[in-house]
């Protein structure tokens, strides 16, 4: 195809094209950037040397390389939270300089809202459609029964829709929720949300940044059409112990970290567990052998989290992560039926660090990844047994290349082996008087390889062009594409930048699901037989401001994508326990464009952001496999489309003591399917006549538009003892207890007198009102 060969000789071009600039000696400067008092690694914290407009940005593991000239440099490092460091230095050879950077208290770090530099660093860097986030933003922000949530604070950026009220589900730039691809450590979690999608499986104490891409993805990442969101945990304390963790109204967490006994190394161990059953089993225990009550359910869910690290020496360093989390919901009431539901994940995951010289250095690690969910019904001496699990075992490497002070060039390759256990029944009866079951399992294997250069082609224009090679078989059928990503950058003065991207990605695990939100009874299903790799390609186009002495920053970004192969289901799809699911597939195409509009703030007692996305979704199924298709083939909008989207988030620091924030959010409606009339009939003469609904085509109306605010305050305690630290932590969600809807339901209208049906009457079901709390945070 033209396009393939022409980033071909366009990365050839400017790969051995002559340059003057490297005719003086050029030297390697590498080193760690880390805290001071900790010695935590700093990964995105920067390295820049400004009078030549170089920069570098260190890793996971807080290592960084420049090429520079040789002679005197001025170099400044900075990480927000951090005070900057400014250092001069003489190069005349390869160097090996580290940084350790002081936490900074009188800056405002803690409520600062990136973690990845300076608003000019920003600005100069070639990557658009980017967020980072720290755990210490989403603190301070007002959270849920105050239990703080790392995908909510993402749902506050533009771009980024919520699945409905309550749910931790993202929706970026129009993709379903199947087309995220969420990474810790390197490894897949399938299902980031407990409690049914109200809170992430991501615990605030453990995590040390989060990455989210929306669009100009990186040539290594793969396997989702719409976002990534790169997860990295925390290593650990490698100076001292530490004790750190909180108290709230429905959970509590609990972290612990420190120095390995040879001071090699660190670790960390941080949980956090629901305590709803402890309250839920007293009230049925102070109510129990009376008749007329309904016991309540049973519900609780945990999570562990695991990191330690071990330095083998000057070169080599291991990582090892892992992940435990389980929700589990039970129902036993008193007639013999008894209800019980179970999900959750395990990750592990090992990774080393080797640095070949000054210019080169790896990462390769293997990972595990498990999630499944289980149903399971007792009804007197009948049992039913339902579950689904996906396993897969993965290996990366990846290389990074320092060739000179205008290229870093990137390479590495993947493998993951899929297995999917897409349906497992077992039924039968206490007596053995019949039983029976059913279990359909696939496997795939998926890989990709790829490379890619940033190249500063001058002062004012910085490319970044790559491929990535991805492949799928599953049985005989094999899939398998080219992946071109580009991306361009051009500063038209010193505080405005015109940047753009474009990727095409690939996606070969599809999530079965008859929902429009995701629950945890989804299916991850193989592309194989007529279930093709859905794909999409994504051009984005934007500019940057920096304005009020570099204060704010002000971007602008427009994008379109169009994607083929979406996935949907026929009417009536039969999507459990089916051998031939395939079947029940529809495919068609989608469209998502929009614009959005973005200004941040974070130096100074006053920060935040203020967000504004107009957007459009669309998604057209047309006939197929014997069927008239999705309304009849004609364009409709998803159910997660949003025509306006506005977000406020403001961060004050009233004293040293006293934090104020404050969120708002509002949203066009829900676009959704509501019966348009009824018809009455009669099937027996003297029966009861029925008023069956007749619907129009899909996602014809909208509920009505969302909006909310929440409010918080953070009060810094004084310390229990010396060097701890402890705060409590207010927050109002909902603060005018708005009654946003959740779903439309038709009740009857009747006659007093005679209890005939005159009318139906919409109704409107909200899931949270006002809801103030209170956590306890300490560390020591």
């Amino acid at each position: 195809m033209p396009y393939r060969l022409l980033f071909f000789l366009l990365g050839l071009f400017l790969l051995v094209q002559p340059d003057h600039a490297l005719a003086q000696a050029r030297l390697t400067l590498s080193g760690y950037v880390r805290a001071a008092g900790t010695n935590e690694a700093l990964p995105g914290a920067t390295v820049a040397v400004p009078a030549l407009a170089l920069g570098a940005t260190t890793d996971d593991s807080g290592f960084y390389t420049l090429t520079l000239p040789a002679g005197p440099q001025e170099l400044a490092v900075s990480f927000i939270g951090y005070q900057s460091l400014t250092k001069s230095v003489t190069l005349t050879r390869n160097q090996r300089l580290s940084f350790s950077l002081l936490e900074d208290s009188n800056t405002l770090g803690e409520v600062v809202i990136e973690g990845s530099g300076t608003l000019r660093e920003k600005l100069q860097t070639t990557q658009m459609s980017v967020e980072r986030l720290t755990s210490r933003e989403a603190k301070l922000l007002p959270a849920l029964f105050g239990e703080v949530d790392l995908l909510k604070t993402l749902q506050l950026k533009p771009g980024v829709q919520n699945g409905g009220e309550g749910t931790s589900g993202l929706f970026v730039r129009g993709g379903s929720a199947d087309q995220n691809l969420f990474l810790v450590d390197d490894a897949v979690v399938y299902n980031p949300s407990h409690l049914f999608g109200l809170f992430s499986v991501f615990n605030p104490d453990a995590v040390q940044s989060v990455d989210l891409y929306k669009g100009g993805f990186p040539a290594q990442y793969g396997g989702r059409l719409s976002s990534v969101v790169d997860v990295k945990m925390r290593p650990g304390n490698p100076e001292k112990f530490t004790t750190s963790g909180g108290l709230g109204l429905i959970s509590s967490r609990l972290t612990l970290e420190g120095p390995l006994p040879n001071r090699k190394g660190s670790w960390l161990v941080s949980g956090r567990r629901t305590y709803f059953d402890v309250f839920t089993r007293q009230v049925n225990k102070l109510n129990e052998g009376k008749e007329d009550w309904n016991p309540i359910p049973d519900y609780y869910f945990y999570d562990l989290n695991t990191k330690g690290n071990y330095t083998l020496g000057a070169k080599d360093n291991i990582f090892l992560t892992g992940y435990l989390g389980h929700d589990v919901f039970g129902f036993n009431s008193t007639n013999g039926f008894n209800f019980d539901f179970s999900w959750g994940n395990a990750v592990a995951s090992a990774r080393w660090n080797h640095v070949f010289n000054k210019r080169l250095y790896a990462n390769t690690t293997a990972a595990f990844t498990r999630y499944d969910y289980r149903i399971s019904n007792a009804l007197d001496q009948f049992s039913f047994d339902l579950s689904s699990q996906i396993r897969d075992f993965s290996l990366r490497t990846d290389f990074d290349y320092a060739l000179n002070d205008r290229h870093a060039v990137k390479f590495g390759a993947a493998f993951t082996d899929h297995h999917f256990g897409t349906g497992r029944l077992k039924a039968g009866a206490e007596d053995n008087s019949f039983n029976f079951g059913s279990d359909i399992n696939y496997r795939g294997q998926e890989a990709g390889l790829y490379a890619s250069d940033n190249f500063r082609a001058s002062d004012k224009l910085q490319l970044e062009y790559g491929l990535r090679v991805s492949g799928f078989q599953s049985g005989s059928d094999q899939f398998g594409g080219l992946e071109p990503r580009a991306a361009a950058r051009y500063s038209l003065t010193p505080n405005i930048s015109l940047k753009a991207n474009y990727a095409l990605m690939y996606q070969y695990v599809h999530l079965v699901s008859n929902s429009g939100a995701s629950l945890p009874t989804d299916i991850w299903y193989p592309s194989r037989l007529s279930v093709k790799p859905q794909r999409s390609q994504q051009v984005a186009t934007g500019v940057s401001f920096l304005l009020g002495d570099g204060a704010y920053l002000l971007t602008n970004e427009l994008y379109y994508k169009w994607a083929q192969r979406q996935i949907d289901f026929k009417d009536g799809a039969q999507l459990f326990v089916n051998p031939d699911l395939d079947s029940e597939f529809l495919f068609g195409r989608g469209w998502a464009y929009g614009n959005e509009l973005y200004l941040e703030k974070k130096t100074g007692r006053t920060t935040g952001w203020v967000g504004y996305t107009l957007a459009w979704t669309k998604r057209r199924f047309p006939p197929q496999n014997g069927t008239t298709g999705i309304n009849n083939g004609n364009t409709f909008y998803p159910n997660y489309d949003r025509r306006h989207n506005l977000t406020v988030v403001v961060l004050h620091q009233l004293s040293h003591r006293i934090n104020l924030t404050g969120s708002f959010v509002f949203t066009s409606g829900q676009a959704t399917t509501l019966p348009l009339a009824r018809f009455v009939f009669q099937d027996v003469q003297g029966s009861n006549p029925s008023a069956v609904p007749i619907y129009p085509q899909r996602n014809t109306y909208r509920l009505a538009p969302y909006n909310r605010l929440d409010l918080g305050l953070v009060y810094k305690l004084r310390p229990i003892r010396e060097g701890g630290e402890s705060d409590l932590t207010f927050s109002i969600y909902n603060a005018y207890n708005r009654r946003n809807p959740y779903f439309v339901y038709f009740d009857q209208v009747k006659d007093k007198e005679t209890t005939r049906v005159l009318s139906y009457r919409a109704r409107q079901v909200s899931l949270f009102p006002v809801i103030p709390s209170v956590t306890y945070n300490f560390k020591f």
